[in-house]
């Protein structure tokens, strides 16, 4: 097994490309545990949305931070970092995210410059549509503009540029990866098994408890943003589980395209399709299911890794 080793100049430079999925980016946590236990320690990490964000509390050397913070929320408590109002702010209470995020991920002085990893983040530049490749500054707003996503967070200002979520352009940023000097790059699908997976009628889905989706405790919390459907029609996806539903679609083909003109060297793919868009609660699951991807996966490592 190769083990990463950053003063080792004769050994292979490994790369991870943290792919995007909301949620489901917890994973993330469990993928990089695993892989450190077996000796795979990444000289480059790359990441896209929430890969971007826990790639940079692994970079910043704060990754059981994240995991103890996020472990410990509920879907009540998710509430508070959600705010009604449409406006341009969008749907998130970006204050106290920000102030979350500074306690668990990276502080206002924490540069991507000085971090003992390469570091590199993916975003979309709202007029153009241009991919934008975050690799110097603030660690925090590097990440944060990569998980910007539409409708939830505004835009953020950026070298002159408006900037939204990178899951629009490069949910696994593969290219970044190899664009800073990767010999071998791990790469992490959150999306392959999901589309359709959120279009269940109301008596199948997760929403029956509040306690189980964030959108349903935002119903109870706002019922005044939902519609009830009469029992008997036929159902109507909800307007959070269609936007959910299309941004998998969306995200699972530009992956295909993406990686099919440019592969990674190991694919890894967890089993994600139970957990929702907003289900950020289920960390513990989602952190599980990342741990049991990278054994899967054991002999693909030991053999390209080898």
């Amino acid at each position: 097994m190769a083990k990463a080793s950053a003063d080792n100049g004769s050994r292979r430079r490994i790369a991870i490309a943290l792919g995007s999925g909301s949620a489901r980016g917890w994973a993330h946590i469990g993928i990089l545990r695993a892989l450190s236990r077996m000796g795979v320690r990444p000289d480059i990490v790359c990441g896209c949305s929430i890969g971007a964000l826990v790639g940079a509390a692994y970079a910043n050397g704060r990754l059981e931070e994240l995991a103890n913070a996020v472990t410990g929320l509920g879907a009540l408590e998710l509430v508070r970092f959600f705010e009604l109002d449409l406006g341009a702010r969008g749907f998130v209470d970006t204050p106290r995210l920000r102030t979350f995020l500074e306690d668990c991920v990276a502080g206002p002085g924490d540069k991507i410059g000085d971090l003992p990893l390469a570091y590199g983040s993916v975003a979309t530049d709202l007029q153009t549509g241009q991919e934008i490749w975050l690799q110097d500054g603030p660690l925090l707003d590097a990440a944060w503009a990569s998980f910007t996503m539409p409708g939830l967070f505004p835009p953020v200002r950026n070298g002159g540029r408006w900037l939204v979520d990178g899951g629009l352009v490069n949910p696994v940023p593969v290219s970044l990866a190899r664009a800073l000097r990767a010999d071998v790059v791990i790469a992490v699908n959150l999306n392959g098994d999901l589309v359709g997976r959120h279009l269940n009628p109301p008596h199948q889905s997760t929403r029956a408890s509040p306690m189980k989706s964030i959108t349903a405790a935002l119903r109870e919390q706002a019922p005044m943003l939902f519609k009830e459907r009469d029992v008997d029609e036929a159902p109507t996806p909800w307007a959070l589980d269609t936007a959910a539903s299309a941004i998998n679609i969306m995200q699972d083909r530009i992956t295909r395209s993406r990686m099919a003109g440019d592969p990674p060297d190991v694919l890894l793919s967890p089993r994600l399709g139970h957990i929702r868009l907003l289900e950020f609660h289920r960390a513990q699951q989602a952190i599980a299911e990342g741990e049991a991807c990278v054994e899967r996966a054991r002999a693909t490592l030991d053999f390209v890794l080898g």
